[in-house]
């Protein structure tokens, strides 16, 4: 009897999904009001999954190899959009207050909903990250990740930075793994407000953060001074660990 690659990588897919250990969707958030909300959404994709040439039949007869197979609700929970709206972000949102929000290209337009649907108005892409590595496209070949600028009232002040460059360039790390220049970026332009980080999964001195998967240890952003020195001196400004 031959087997389908269906028979072999579903069974799996169910084995790897995570699954919300809550309740309910979420923790309660906090109650403090910010200024800067810096949101990674566990996008859901429908359950769309990568594969390699090991789901080929004829390159894997009778799959007696493993198939590689990989999506992102292997790595954490997703959720859908209508899921994503009912969160009350604005229970948290000061009167003025800027939203950072990470995107890919097929959940772009799905991004600006979610943050109209937060009570905020798309500006900009704030960022764009280029990984240096890319995975296979339906059009293009895919590389880059973005962060959109949402803002609600005004322009929150003091502002800190304004020599923060759009374009990221940093490998690819961890899938979901983001690069700490964005959220360094982020504190020298906002350093004196109230910051909090959304679906986090690193603690960041200066910033209350809110998630499932948040570790013990805090990270340390450097600082503007910390910076410059560096500069001077060609060192090169890593974050530091507490």
């Amino acid at each position: 009897m031959s087997c389908s690659g269906y028979s072999k990588y579903n069974p799996e897919a169910k084995k790897r999904e995570k699954i919300n250990p809550l309740a309910q969707i979420y923790p309660p958030l906090p109650k403090n009001k910010y200024d800067i909300i810096y949101a990674d959404p566990p996008w859901d994709y429908g359950g769309k999954m990568q594969y390699d040439k090991s789901c080929i039949k004829n390159l894997n007869v009778n799959f007696e190899k493993n198939i590689f197979i990989s999506a992102a609700n292997f790595k954490y929970p997703t959720l859908k959009l209508n899921e994503l709206k009912n969160l009350a972000v604005q229970s948290i949102t000061a009167e003025d207050c800027i939203l950072f929000m990470w995107t890919t290209g097929p959940q772009f337009a799905k991004a600006i909903e979610l943050g109209l649907s937060w009570g905020f108005e798309y500006k900009t892409v704030a960022f764009v990250w280029d990984k240096k590595i890319h995975n296979p496209g339906r059009y293009t070949l895919s590389q880059t990740e973005f962060v959109l600028a949402f803002k609600k009232g005004r322009f929150p002040e003091p502002r800190g930075a304004r020599n923060i460059k759009q374009l990221v360039s940093v490998y690819r790390g961890e899938h979901s793994e983001k690069p700490e220049k964005v959220i360094e970026g982020i504190t020298l332009m906002f350093p004196t407000q109230r910051k909090i980080e959304l679906f986090a999964r690193k603690k960041y001195l200066g910033w209350d953060n809110w998630g499932l998967e948040i570790p013990d240890n805090k990270i340390k952003i450097s600082s503007p001074k910390d910076i410059d020195d560096a500069k001077n001196s060609n060192t090169q400004i890593l974050l530091t660990f507490e």
